[in-house]
């Protein structure tokens, strides 16, 4: 099978190999937990004999008839009685089985066994984990694919590095995308049919929807602003001067369905003078960019918030927690902390004029500690300074880190 290794998430998964807690994928749909799943089986465990490695993927037709925990066991035992040693098990698209946490939360009780699980949003979101699996998880979201895994990718293409990002700033990351060569008309009804499974089942009926054209309206007005600071009340505002009525409360539970979902990402505000997170006028970024353009919101036209949206995803790829900074009056585009590590990120598209660059430089000024600062933009001139760092955005996302 032809894939791309995907080694932050194999690395940090590779970590908890062998140990008493079931490791679950999560991540919004079609964004590889599949192939990352069987890639675990076969290269991460390849020095696991076969025989021990149980893999069930419950959206084959083979075992379409599996679909509720008595079912699932009836199938495992006279599997759990042929193996000796310790089991691997692989289930890929559990949700499909009714009540299947039973027979997890079984096997992970009664066998030595190391568990690997994935799933739709619909039943796998976080909020739903910690009940089903009782503390006994490790969480880890799959994002769609970086720049840098984007253009290994598509390497055979042999278009340049600056081709392939002008590429991606339109098309975004989906694996799936590898199928139609770069062409944009497939690739734009394949990331819209995306996007309507999403909304439709892993958030309306999920969560019982009534009012599609409100909830379009919304998901729409954050799709056209991502990058923008915005509160639940300047959207009321917005369908106010349309004329129509939504309550806040409705607006902020449709945000956070969408979240829960994984469709667009909720990155909350950090004052650093106060050290603390604020509540109000948050930021909200697509889980992938590419949606934005295939719901006929020009890329190239915002490109300076793309190119946030696309850095604001390649730091949670490489495992930062990303916050907006404020201090005093001024932004800081991303605060990403891991560990005891922390960096800044201002993100713009050029830095061609003082204005732009006092802005984007300036802000520093008024952090007064030694943690790494740096300006990202599409300039080849470096524009690095009283030790804040430039690079271009193509070299900060083929970084090997």
């Amino acid at each position: 099978m032809s894939y791309v290794i995907r080694p932050r998430y194999l690395e940090t998964i590779h970590k908890f190999v062998d140990t008493p807690v079931i490791k679950v994928l999560t991540g919004m749909r079609r964004v590889g937990k599949s192939t990352i799943l069987t890639i675990i089986k076969d290269e991460v465990l390849s020095s696991i004999p076969d025989e021990n490695k149980i893999y069930l993927n419950f959206e084959s037709l083979d075992l379409f008839y599996i679909n509720t925990a008595s079912a699932l066991l009836e199938y495992l035992k006279p599997i759990l009685a042929r193996i000796k040693g310790k089991m691997y098990f692989f289930f890929d698209e559990i949700q499909l089985v009714d009540k299947w946490e039973q027979v997890v939360n079984g096997l992970h009780s009664d066998k030595d066994c190391d568990i690997y699980i994935t799933g739709s949003n619909s039943t796998l979101i976080s909020g739903d984990l910690a009940t089903l699996l009782a503390g006994r998880y490790v969480e880890f979201e799959i994002q769609p694919l970086t720049f840098s895994e984007f253009a290994d990718f598509f390497k055979h293409t042999n278009l340049s590095i600056d081709e392939l990002f002008s590429k991606f700033i339109i098309q975004g990351g989906l694996p799936f995308l590898k199928y139609f060569n770069l062409e944009e008309s497939p690739a734009f009804k394949y990331l819209t049919d995306v996007y309507n499974t999403v909304l439709v089942k892993d958030v309306m009926q999920y969560n019982n929807l009534r009012d599609v054209d409100i909830f379009n309206r919304i998901s729409d007005y954050v799709i056209e602003n991502i990058g923008h600071t915005f509160s639940a009340n300047s959207i009321k505002n917005y369908f106010k001067s349309e004329n129509r009525t939504v309550s806040v409360d409705t607006i902020l539970n449709y945000l956070e369905y969408c979240s829960r979902a994984f469709i667009i990402k909720k990155v909350p505000r950090y004052d650093t003078a106060g050290k603390r997170l604020l509540k109000i006028d948050e930021k909200y970024y697509l889980s992938d960019h590419g949606f934005r353009q295939a719901r006929g919101f020009s890329n190239t036209k915002d490109i300076e918030r793309v190119f946030e949206n696309i850095v604001y995803i390649e730091l949670l790829s490489r495992g930062y927690e990303v916050t907006v900074g404020k201090v005093r009056d001024r932004e800081i585009d991303f605060i990403a902390q891991k560990e005891n590590r922390l960096c800044y990120y201002q993100v713009a598209y050029t830095l061609g004029d003082e204005k732009t660059r006092e802005r984007e430089f300036g802000v520093y000024k008024l952090i007064h500690d030694n943690f790494p600062k740096y300006v990202l933009s599409a300039d080849r001139m470096d524009f690095s300074q009283d030790g804040i760092i430039h690079k271009h955005i193509t070299d900060f996302l083929l970084e090997t880190v």
